[in-house]
């Protein structure tokens, strides 16, 4: 698969537009990437209730956990799920809404500068080979299309919001990611 961006979309990715996301401060450009996990419900793989949350559709009549997070606006740019697909939410210009409280560095407010993608999946399993393939794609399309991005700048949600997240979870192969794209 290659990944092309137009308009700061993804060319090759389902496009399922969220609701919940702002601009971006003036003339900030992205330059870190941030990796989460998500599994709605928690452990359960291939539904469309992740593209439901995002859209602040989800029924919280559906499972007992979606009473929890109702309510929630959240989003983020990219999801990409088991089987390889990649939806976006939200174009790379935009300030998606999947960071929360978080700090990077010395710098606060990690979704005013970052690209959240988020791999189907938990804190406590593995990710697909196939998910990997595609991240690593993503992530070379992302730094060869927006010059303040490099491949140094990834990290995870819980390495920004420390205590209060875990994901992507013990799990996320860092050294896989890194070798894929020639850092290691």
């Amino acid at each position: 698969m290659f990944v092309h961006i137009k308009n700061h979309w993804l060319e090759e990715a389902k496009r399922v537009p969220s609701p919940n996301f702002n601009e971006r401060p003036q003339g900030m450009e992205p330059e870190l990437v941030v990796i989460h996990c998500i599994s709605l419900p928690p452990g359960q793989y291939g539904s469309h209730h992740i593209e439901q949350f995002f859209q602040n559709g989800l029924c919280a009549d559906e499972h007992p956990y979606f009473e929890e997070i109702q309510g929630m606006e959240v989003s983020s740019h990219l999801l990409i799920r088991r089987d390889g697909e990649i939806v976006q939410f939200v174009p790379f210009d935009k300030r998606a809404w999947h960071a929360g409280q978080s700090c990077y560095g010395e710098r606060h407010n990690c979704n005013d500068f970052s690209i959240g993608i988020e791999l189907e999946g938990t804190d406590d399993s593995p990710f697909e080979a196939l998910q990997y393939e595609r991240l690593k794609q993503v992530i070379e399309t992302l730094v060869s299309h927006y010059p303040a991005l490099n491949l140094q700048a990834l990290t995870g949600h819980s390495d920004i919001a420390p205590g209060r997240k875990t994901d992507p979870g013990p799990h996320f192969d860092w050294q896989k990611l890194y070798q894929a794209l020639g850092l290691s």
